[in-house]
């Protein structure tokens, strides 16, 4: 893990309010030492200082995090999640090497009203009180152009870039998706789960594609400029998403069915389609997701199974990192929204030995120090991980966003 960085002024999220008084309090997961440091890297000095000066010098991006604090009682959570006010963790963030991070928010989990989530009112909700907290403070700053980006990499900053892992708040209001933008959103995914109306979600016994209201939604991100997102889409409404879109897309968190044959993970004919047309796989690495057959406990080793596999598929210009991890018990959260989250059916009959945490990718803080440790114990050239933690992602951005 890196030193913190210099930019970091020891900010605490809301802060310049009285915490107890003006929000309710909660005690929540610590952003550093929750779990042991990973022991699987054995990295000489030379080794170490080359992982520093990688991820020092480089543009890294995680094409998908939830960087948040969650409680350290992680039932308390629905209580944590109605209050509709998630703690960036700054002090965390501040170790992890990132230039910027596709940040998806509370999404599905956004039960400021509603229980059964994604309700127009609580997402808008959860950014607004996320982008107040943001501008409160000079370290992670909101990205919504390709020079904000520039500028924290320039200036030791990181830079924020907001999505949602599904479209399904806009409902049937196509305009909808210019107010989230408007709001500073810059990604956004079709499907989660559950069909909406722009396409079936991954959960779904058939997949009936991309709907007409969603084709007329992706020509809509394609102009405003938001990347399109299908990870958590059914597979013939990815394909029709990655054929319709103008512009490359990033599938932002996923692995290989071909490596672990669950529905989570995407076909190969759906990564080569992303590839295809310019497009990035972001690798994932949310609990029981990117198992493998050689490593079945779910640890770095194994997401780097589906690393190997889809650069042997695709190239590895089409292949980076989008970890999904938070700060705090991610287990224990997809035990407390199994159902929201559709977890059995994204498992589906595929058994595997359940772990406490994914060794060596357990938060956004260590999460590129020990991908890039994997990469270089594995002979990986400079240019060849410069691509990986963030260059091909940055390549789709930029072509995404300029206007």
């Amino acid at each position: 893990m890196l030193e913190p960085a210099k930019r970091y002024d020891g900010y605490r999220s809301y802060s310049y309010l009285r915490e107890g008084i003006d929000y309710k309090a909660f005690d929540l997961a610590p952003e550093l030492g929750r779990v042991p440091e990973y022991g699987g890297l054995e990295l000489s000095d030379a080794q170490r200082e080359r992982v520093t000066r990688l991820l020092t010098e480089s543009v890294v991006v995680s094409t998908h995090e939830h960087p948040t604090r969650f409680p350290d009682d992680i039932g308390e959570t629905i209580d944590y999640n109605r209050h509709g006010r998630h703690r960036t963790g700054y002090e965390g963030l501040a170790r992890s090497g990132l230039t910027a991070v596709i940040d998806n928010f509370m999404d599905g989990t956004a039960c400021v009203t509603s229980h059964a989530g994604w309700k127009w009112t609580d997402i808008i909700a959860d950014l607004g009180m996320r982008f107040s907290d943001l501008a409160h403070q000079d370290f992670v700053i909101k990205a919504e152009t390709l020079a904000d980006i520039r500028r924290a990499h320039e200036t030791g900053r990181i830079a924020l870039i907001a999505g949602l892992e599904a479209s399904t708040p806009i409902e049937n209001e196509l305009d909808r998706i210019d107010i989230l933008y408007g709001f500073g959103v810059r990604q956004l995914g079709i499907a989660y789960s559950e069909a909406n109306t722009l396409g079936s979600g991954l959960k779904e016994r058939r997949d009936g594609g991309l709907t007409a209201f969603g084709r007329k939604a992706v020509e809509r991100m394609n102009k405003l400029g938001i990347v399109v997102d299908v990870s958590h889409s059914g597979d013939l409404t990815s394909l029709e998403v990655i054929e319709h879109s103008t512009k490359p897309i990033i599938i932002t968190h996923a692995g290989a069915r071909s490596v672990w044959p669950t529905n989570r993970m995407k076909p190969d004919d759906v990564i080569k389609a992303c590839a295809e047309r310019g497009g990035v796989i972001g690798l994932e690495a949310a609990p029981h997701t990117t198992l493998s057959p050689q490593h079945p406990r779910h640890s770095l080793e194994s997401v780097m199974d589906h690393f190997v596999y889809c650069v042997d598929l695709v190239g590895i210009e089409h292949v980076g990192f989008g970890p999904d991890t938070l700060f705090g018990d991610h287990v224990g959260l997809h035990h407390l929204f199994a159902g929201h989250l559709s977890i059995g059916d994204a498992h589906g009959s595929v058994d595997y030995e359940e772990v406490e945490y994914v060794d060596g990718l357990e938060n956004p803080a260590e999460c590129f120090w020990n991908i890039v440790g994997w990469l270089v114990t594995h002979d990986y050239s400079d240019d060849e991980i410069r691509a990986v933690i963030g260059g091909n992602a940055m390549r789709v951005i930029e072509e995404v966003w300029e206007r």
